[in-house]
């Protein structure tokens, strides 16, 4: 489970069976785009997920690298291929809202994917495209765990853009009332972690963009 644990971002959470306790143990910071066609349409969103130095250490053990401390794209390339496969079981944590209804199944596999390392901390960068563009009044992108094995936040510089969208389109960033949930790190006695059932939302991420 260890070795599975490391090479795997997407987390095999849903594998344990442990009871439930109240903390996240991999922490995400995010830059997220949202990206608009010539029709005014939404096709996709692109992403670059940093992930914390602690779970970032854990990932990268085993991978041969040319030069010590630093990891090429092209040495990550097996890991993030990986990542992405295994994201998808999940739906890459990513919940799209239009309209105010929720549509299932919106998105289809990346395009394009590739993980890079920088101070000490691995980056997941991708584009999650719809398989349908979107086109609505309202537009919502709820990113979270389920069960908050995983906390994910917006970066505090530039954590959403929206890419060539009609200038009367609006966004809001909303982040979580309540973070005053008990915080621990991956560390060596997390294969003994517990599932967090139903926290995930609580604590999510949102995207809120409105459009004439």
């Amino acid at each position: 489970m260890i070795r599975y644990f490391t090479i795997i971002l997407a987390l095999v959470f849903s594998a344990l069976t442990a009871p439930a306790s109240a903390h996240p143990h991999v922490w995400v910071t995010m830059q997220s785009q949202l990206v608009y066609a010539p029709d005014g349409t939404v096709t996709g969103i692109r992403h670059a997920w940093t992930f914390d130095d602690v779970f970032s250490t854990y990932a990268t053990q085993g991978i041969a690298q040319k030069t010590k401390g630093k990891f090429t794209r092209e040495e990550l390339h097996t890991l993030a291929k990986e990542n992405v496969d295994s994201l998808q079981e999940y739906g890459f944590f990513n919940y799209a809202f239009i309209d105010g209804g929720r549509r299932k199944d919106a998105f289809a596999a990346p395009a394009d994917y590739w993980l890079d390392y920088e101070n000490d901390a691995l980056t997941l960068n991708f584009t999650l495209p719809f398989k349908t563009p979107v086109k609505a009044k309202e537009l919502r992108i709820d990113i979270h765990d389920p069960e908050f094995f995983v906390n994910f936040e917006f970066a505090d510089k530039d954590p959403v853009k929206l890419a060539n969208a009609p200038a009367a389109c609006t966004f809001t960033v909303i982040k979580p009332n309540d973070n005053k949930f008990s915080i621990q790190r991956l560390d060596k006695s997390f294969t003994e972690s517990n599932i967090n059932e139903g926290m995930g939302a609580h604590y999510g991420s949102k995207i809120a963009v409105k459009c004439p």
